[in-house]
């Protein structure tokens, strides 16, 4: 199979770990045969160096000419953020390419497989067999809705619009039924109905979509709740779906739950099979630079990808055992390594899931 990918590294870890996911590539375009070609663009504070903005046009023109994006992490240092260079980065950019392609679904796996329940901070028993997807709304509510900040007598005030429309649920909702389907057939709607009238609105489209997809079943959970069950009975959740500022949340929540948010990788994807696939970890640039960053939440977004937008199943689940299989080697990354343990550099943990591949 021929295809073009976009390449976005960013900033901080950006660079090293996304070097890791094309060296995977690569292995795979010689183990099954195939042309994957990729193309660098520039984002965050590189992009802001030389264009002056943080998604420079020329980037985006770039990934409109490819069948999908691999990102990598973006933002400077928390000290910096005020200035020109870091201010907004991460919302200019990531905000940016889901509202430009229509990005409007969040898939989040959070699996824990046999062997790696020793990552998590909870008990083995409790976080044995978790294997929850979150389909979380990308495009709309709280995050894309009007936003301002005023003053009204002398006091300074600040004010969000949560907005949704039956379309903008329902697309979101649909994906959640049919990987439902796919799965182990019970789909979780989190909201806060008993407060928000949105939340009223997503639990009478899933009601009303529910009647398409009756071999699965499906529950309404407030998002307090969730995010308790989340830690308490992780196993329970098959699918989730909820809205753009629970579904963030709960994502998090979850990638502490597996571990480390350096395991957990995301797609973000519309309805033409287009995808930008990334790490859910940030650009973490107190350790960039030194060949420690764990690339694992990058291959496995590189996996995703293979899987959602080119339905290569064998090629994606090819890297996904890899990566298990160094693992329960013991080749881990220094933030999985327990104290006084030997630990791997990104590029030798990266040789290590590519030797597997072979």
């Amino acid at each position: 199979m021929k295809g073009t990918i976009a390449v976005l590294p960013g900033d901080g870890i950006g660079p090293e770990i996304m070097a890791s996911a094309v060296r995977v590539l690569d292995a795979i375009n010689k183990k099954y045969h195939h042309t994957f070609e990729t193309r660098d663009g520039v984002t965050g504070g590189v992009a802001y160096d030389k264009f002056g903005v943080h998604l420079p046009e020329e980037t985006v023109e770039m990934c409109k000419k490819a069948d999908a994006i691999l990102f990598g992490a973006v933002g400077g240092p928390v000290s910096d953020q005020e200035s020109p260079r870091w201010k907004d980065a991460e919302k200019n950019v990531i905000l940016g390419l889901r509202k430009k392609f229509n990005l409007f679904a969040n898939l989040r796996p959070l699996k824990v497989w046999p062997g790696t329940e020793i990552f998590s901070p909870l008990k083995p028993d409790i976080i044995a067999g978790m294997d929850v997807l979150i389909v979380r709304e990308l495009i709309a509510g709280l995050y894309f809705g009007p936003m301002r900040r005023y003053e009204v007598d002398g006091e300074i005030t600040a004010e969000e619009t949560s907005r949704y429309t039956w379309k903008e649920i329902a697309s979101v909702v649909r994906i959640a039924f049919v990987a439902a389907q796919k799965r182990r057939k019970r789909l979780t709607v989190v909201d806060k109905a008993n407060v928000l009238e949105t939340s009223r609105l997503w639990r009478d489209v899933a009601r009303s979509l529910h009647t398409e997809f009756p071999g699965v079943e499906m529950d309404f959970m407030f998002v307090d709740n969730a995010a308790q069950q989340l830690v308490r009975s992780p196993a329970s959740f098959d699918v989730i779906a909820t809205d753009n500022m629970f579904g963030d949340i709960l994502s998090d929540l979850g990638g502490a739950v597996v571990g480390s948010l350096g395991l957990v990788p995301s797609a973000s994807i519309n309805d033409k099979k287009f995808g930008l696939y990334e790490p859910a970890h940030g650009s973490a640039p107190d350790i960039a630079g030194k060949n420690i960053a764990n690339p694992t939440a990058q291959i496995l977004s590189l996996a995703m990808l293979l899987r959602h937008t080119y339905d290569l199943d064998k090629e994606s689940g090819a890297i996904e055992g890899a990566v298990l299989s160094a693992w329960k080697a013991g080749k881990k990354t220094k933030d999985l390594a327990a104290k006084g343990e030997a630990s791997l550099s990104t590029q030798e943990f990266t040789s290590c899931v590519i030797e597997r591949l072979k």
